[in-house]
C-alpha cells in the first residue's frame, strides 16, 4: 500500500471492548479513525470470524482500514484490509506471497535492531513499543520508554505507530518525544465511552499539531511549544 501517509495518528485495537465490538467499530469509522485492529487472542475461532466479519460490514466502503492480528488466512477469508503480525508470527515475506490480496501488512517491533530488519521485507508499517508497562500481553516485551522510541522512529522511513500503555495522560508526551502515530488498546476498550474517549485522544493528537506542527523526522516541532 504505496500512498499510506506517515502520519494518521489514532490507530485503534480491539480487545474484549466494555462497550462491546460494534459499538466501538461504530465510534471509531464515525470518528474517521484511519486504522482499526481486532486483536482477540486466545477466543475461539468461530467467535473471531463471527466479529470480524461484522466489523469488516462497518468498515467497508469507509475511510478506516480494518487489520485483523495474527491470522492471515482468516483476515483474506473475510476480506480484512489487512493483517498485523508479530516477531514470532510466521514470517512476512513468506505470508505475503500466500496472501498477496491482503495490500496492508502491519509488523510489530521492540527495538532497534527489530526494526532496521524490517527495512529489508518492507512491511506498509511498523508497530513500535511497547512505549510503557501494559498488561494486555501475557509475556510482555520490555519497555522502550520515550527517548528510545523516539529514536527508533525517526531513523525508520516506513510509516511507525508507537504502542504499550498510551493513554489521555502521557499521549502528549509520546508526541513530543517523536511519535505522529499512536495505538491504544484499555484507553477506548475500558471506557463505556468509546466515542468519547475516541475524541479526547484525536483532540491531543489535533493539538499537539496546530501547535506547531509535525517535524519532517517525526515527533511535534519544539517552536509550537509544550
Amino acid at each position: 500500500m504505496k500512498d499510506l501517509p506517515k502520519r494518521f495518528g489514532l490507530y485503534l485495537i480491539l480487545t474484549r471492548p466494555a462497550a462491546g465490538y460494534d459499538r466501538c467499530a461504530e465510534a471509531a469509522v464515525a470518528a474517521g479513525v484511519r486504522f482499526l485492529q481486532l486483536r482477540m487472542k486466545g477466543e475461539p475461532r468461530a467467535h473471531i470470524l463471527e466479529t470480524a466479519r461484522r466489523i469488516r460490514a462497518l468498515t467497508l466502503g469507509t475511510e478506516t482500514r480494518f487489520i485483523l492480528n495474527d491470522d492471515p488466512e482468516l483476515a483474506a477469508e473475510i476480506g480484512a484490509d489487512g493483517v498485523h503480525l508479530g516477531q514470532n508470527d510466521a514470517p512476512l515475506p513468506q505470508t505475503r506471497m500466500r496472501h498477496p490480496q491482503l495490500p496492508i501488512w502491519g509488523l510489530s517491533t521492540h527495538d532497534e535492531h527489530q526494526a532496521a530488519a524490517a527495512l529489508a521485507i518492507q512491511p506498509t508499517y511498523i508497530g513500535v513499543g511497547p512505549i510503557f508497562a501494559t498488561p494486555t500481553k501475557t509475556t510482555p516485551d520490555p519497555v522502550l520508554g520515550l527517548e528510545r522510541m523516539g529514536r527508533i522512529i525517526r531513523s525508520t522511513p516506513i510509516p511507525a505507530v508507537a504502542i504499550g500503555g498510551i493513554n489521555e495522560a502521557n499521549l502528549a508526551d509520546v508526541l513530543y518525544a517523536g511519535a505522529t502515530n499512536f495505538a491504544v488498546v484499555r484507553a477506548v476498550c475500558e471506557n463505556p465511552n468509546p466515542a468519547a474517549a475516541i475524541q479526547r485522544l484525536l483532540e491531543i493528537w489535533r493539538s499537539k499539531d496546530q501547535e506547531g506542527g509535525f517535524s519532517e523526522a517525526g515527533g511535534v516541532s519544539k517552536t509550537g511549544g509544550r
